[in-house]
């Protein structure tokens, strides 16, 4: 009997014939999440899954489906799995890793050229017909050329962003857990550093860190005092890193200068003050949409799913001590 795979939302057609070529396939062509009980149904009968960040995988999810083998998910983080149930199960779990790198850093780099230089806040000016013609004294930004960047976790999506930096002769600081190699500090000519100092000297703070319980909230209120009344926070990794509501206070007290977001703690609801704030971007989670890119995290999970279900290490697995067993 062909095994079966569970395609939980709507993906790239290029990954779903992926799927189709293999292995029997149901597909949600909904670009919204099912709720949770409509996806333990459908789990029911199926031997692997490939998922969104919106799809909650938990344990409960999981025991569901007691034919599941894989678990695919169309996103680097996966946050949304519980990796620890899905290993006690035996399911391995796969992710998608490296394809977005530059995309999210690209993103992430428009951030702080839109924050610094006011480019959503003067665009939407223009459009009112209100502008009186050129004038010295108008619409001053900050400078990003020669500007300091902070770097909170300097993984594949942080050091891409420093090889930016590097164009714009920025001086750039970095924390992270594990300190990179001499040699690559010395070629992306970065420094590394404490947290606090990252947070105090950053005229752009940018977090890269992953979801994790000891992440949450990474910036706080303590760290948003931390920082220079100028500098500009921006965050393409996880809501969660940040205190949403505590960054709201303090750009209502111009404790820092502006912020530019990609993601929020409470998705797809952010903090309503945001929406008013002339000096804050807020895009709907889109550093990786680019159109290759999508396609390719889409058409990669589908090509972890398959390996696995053909009893197969899959290209990148994230948890492969189950294969051990």
């Amino acid at each position: 009997m062909s095994k079966k795979i569970l395609i939980s939302q709507k993906i790239p057609k290029e990954a779903v014939e992926i799927a189709r070529q293999n292995f029997e396939v149901e597909y949600n062509e909904d670009e919204n999440a099912l709720p949770p009980e409509e996806l333990k149904k459908r789990l029911q009968d199926k031997n692997g899954v490939i998922c969104l960040l919106t799809d909650k995988m938990n344990g409960e999810v999981m025991d569901a489906a007691p034919n599941l083998e894989v678990i695919a998910n169309v996103a680097v983080g996966f946050d949304n799995i519980d990796v620890n149930a899905a290993s006690e199960r035996n399911i391995a779990v796969t992710n998608t890793p490296g394809v977005l790198t530059d995309t999210t850093a690209d993103l992430g780099w428009a951030l702080i050229m839109s924050v610094g230089r006011r480019i959503v806040e003067a665009d939407q000016y223009m459009r009112t017909g209100e502008w009186p013609g050129w004038g010295v004294m108008q619409w001053w930004g900050s400078d990003i050329h020669h500007a300091t960047l902070g770097i909170l976790g300097f993984g594949r999506i942080g050091k891409t962003l420093a090889k930016r930096a590097l164009g714009f002769e920025m001086k750039v600081l970095y924390y992270d857990a594990i300190r990179a190699p001499e040699e690559e500090e010395k070629a992306l000519n970065v420094q590394f550093v404490d947290k606090d100092t990252v947070i105090k000297e950053a005229d752009f703070l940018s977090v890269h860190v992953p979801l994790m319980p000891e992440t949450v909230h990474t910036i706080s209120e303590k760290e948003l005092k931390m920082m220079k009344k100028t500098a500009f926070l921006i965050n393409t990794s996880r809501g969660p890193t940040v205190d949403e509501k505590a960054l709201v206070k303090a750009l209502q007290n111009k404790e820092i200068a502006g912020a530019g977001l990609d993601v929020y703690e409470k998705e797809p609801i952010m903090e309503p003050e945001l929406a008013d704030m002339k000096n804050v971007v807020v895009l709907p989670h889109i550093a990786s949409a680019s159109i290759n890119t999508r396609t390719r995290m889409g058409t990669m999970a589908a090509e972890n799913c398959v390996a696995a279900l053909k009893e197969e290490i899959p290209p990148a697995c994230v948890n492969p001590e189950i294969y051990k067993k």
